[in-house]
C-alpha cells in the first residue's frame, strides 16, 4: 500500500512539473506584452510577403526586456529594412549596459543610436557594430553612436526613400557625427571600423 501511494506521489509531481515548465516557455517567449519570441522573427526578416517597397528605410526604436538569444540565419536574397532594423534593435538591447537602440537601415547603411553607461565605450560600440554586421549583406556599412542627442536625427530619416536625391548628402553629415563616437575595431584588414574598403572611402 505504501509503494503504491509512494509512486502516486511521484507521478502527481512529475506531470505538476511538466505543467508548469510549459506554462513557462508560452509566457516567457510568447508575443506577449514586451517580450517577443525571436524565432517566429527570424524567418520574417527576409519574406517577400511582409517586404515593404524596396525603396523605403526602416527604422526601430526599443529599449531593453527581456530576449532570448538564437542564431539569426537569414536568406540575403530577400531583405525587408523594417524587419532588420527591427531585429537589431532588439538584439542589441540584449547587450550589456545597451538599454535604449535606435536602429535605421538604408539600402547602403545601417546607423544605430543607443544609450549606455558602460566603462568601456569602444568595447560596447564593437558590440553593437558587430551585431548589426551579422544579420546584414557585407556590402554594408555600419556606423553606431552613443551621443543619444543624435537620435533625433536618425529618426528623421525613418520616412526618407533610397530614391530622394537629398537623402545622400544628408546621412553623410549624420554619419560624419555618428563617427565621432567610438566604432569599435577594425572588421579586417581590408575593412576598417565601419565596413568600409579603400575603395569605399574613395568614392565618398
Amino acid at each position: 500500500m505504501k509503494k503504491m501511494i509512494y509512486a502516486t506521489c511521484l507521478l502527481s509531481l512529475y506531470l505538476l512539473t511538466a505543467c508548469n515548465n510549459n506554462m513557462a516557455d508560452e509566457g516567457l517567449y510568447q508575443k506577449s506584452g514586451n517580450t517577443i519570441n525571436v524565432n517566429n522573427q527570424r524567418s520574417d526578416i527576409y519574406n517577400e510577403k511582409h517586404q515593404r517597397s524596396s525603396t523605403d528605410f526602416g527604422y526601430v526604436r526599443h529599449q531593453k526586456s527581456p530576449i532570448r538569444g538564437t542564431d539569426m540565419s537569414i536568406d540575403p536574397s530577400v531583405f525587408d529594412r523594417e524587419k532588420v532594423a527591427d531585429t537589431i534593435s532588439r538584439l542589441c538591447t540584449a547587450l550589456p549596459n545597451v538599454d535604449d537602440v535606435s536602429t535605421l537601415v538604408t539600402d547602403e547603411e545601417v546607423l544605430i543610436v543607443y544609450h549606455t553607461e558602460t566603462g568601456d565605450r569602444d568595447f560596447t560600440a564593437d558590440q553593437v557594430k558587430r551585431t548589426a554586421m551579422s544579420l546584414v549583406p557585407r556590402s554594408y556599412h555600419v556606423y553606431v553612436s552613443d551621443n543619444t542627442n543624435l537620435r533625433k536625427n536618425v529618426e528623421s530619416y525613418s520616412t526618407m526613400r533610397s530614391n530622394n536625391p537629398k537623402h545622400e548628402s544628408a546621412l553623410n553629415k549624420l554619419i560624419k557625427e555618428m563617427k565621432k563616437s567610438p566604432q569599435g575595431k577594425k572588421m579586417n584588414n581590408g575593412e576598417n571600423e565601419n565596413g568600409e574598403t579603400r575603395e569605399d572611402l574613395n568614392r565618398q
